[in-house]
């Protein structure tokens, strides 16, 4: 990888060294040990270079770029890319999204594994901005969550920020999130957080509830965020009138949008959506060699 595209993921958010490990495993998934394309090496010369682009099949919001750039110069020496739109741009079918040089037998070797990444980031990334445009004017921000594809989260959760999105915590390592069998384990909410501040001081830690008691005693407890799990609307007015300032709130399990508006417009922070990562479809993107003069 070279150092522009080092520098352009930085500037996105995101570590080159772990693109690196996720792209290196993913061309050894399509490679094989030997790092193979047998067809390419069986019917292209060596020596010979080709420009290739990559192409919108359709209207979408594009994110991971940097990342096919990443696939492109990991695969083999020589190629190099120039990439024509920022992440998060909203692209139309038949636009050139990048341009790469290089060893015909490396372009064909990356395609997949590039357009397998970049794809997928776009599809999540155009989700997650159809959930953004439909919480505008609101205060509602559409939140993520950890049904990510394994191996991926680190990619699909950028995708989310390109798409207009907001990420939740990144692991089990980084907030706490006291669920209903950490409550049922524990004995009780008020126990449970209690148990988790005695033994991570400094930690973030989030509350799901299912009730309005629940929701008071959490807050009663310290807590300064609340999920509010399967909630109707009219519920979830109840507990944004009585915990008010206290604490921020999330609109949590089995939204969609076409309840998205409803949802946002009871006073919540945050919806989150698991299907911004378990269930976008993709946005179909293609690499097309340039004809040879």
């Amino acid at each position: 990888m070279n150092e522009k595209t080092e520098a352009l993921l930085r500037d996105l958010g995101l570590d080159h060294l772990e693109v690196t490990w996720i792209i290196e495993n993913a061309l050894r998934e399509d490679l094989g040990p030997q790092h193979l394309d047998v067809t390419s090496v069986a019917t292209i010369p060596a020596a010979q270079t080709d420009t290739a682009e990559l192409i919108a099949r359709e209207d979408g919001v594009v994110a991971g770029l940097a990342v096919a750039a990443a696939v492109f110069e990991l695969a083999g020496p020589g190629a190099t890319v120039e990439v024509h739109v920022n992440d998060g741009s909203a692209v139309a079918k038949d636009d050139v999204l990048a341009t790469i040089t290089g060893p015909t037998r490396t372009l064909l070797a990356a395609e997949r594994t590039a357009l397998n990444l970049l794809c997928r980031m776009s599809g999540v990334a155009t989700h997650t901005r159809a959930w953004a445009n439909e919480l505008a004017g609101t205060k509602a921000r559409v939140l993520d969550t950890r049904k990510t594809t394994p191996g991926l989260r680190v990619l699909e959760k950028y995708a989310v920020r390109a798409g207009g999105g907001t990420n939740k915590r990144m692991g089990l390592y980084d907030v706490a999130m006291i669920k209903d069998n950490h409550k049922l384990a524990a004995g009780s909410i008020t126990a449970a957080y209690e148990r988790v501040l005695s033994a991570y001081p400094q930690m973030v830690v989030q509350v799901e509830v299912t009730t309005l008691s629940e929701a008071i005693e959490a807050v009663t407890a310290g807590a300064n965020f609340l999920l509010l799990d399967n909630m109707t609307p009219d519920a979830l007015r109840e507990v944004v009138a009585a915990v008010g300032d206290r604490a921020e709130l999330e609109a949590t399990g089995g939204l969609t949008l076409a309840v998205a508006r409803e949802y946002a417009e009871t006073g919540v922070d945050f919806l989150s959506v698991g299907a911004l990562t378990h269930s976008s479809p993709i946005v179909d993107i293609a690499l097309d060699l340039k004809p040879r003069e």
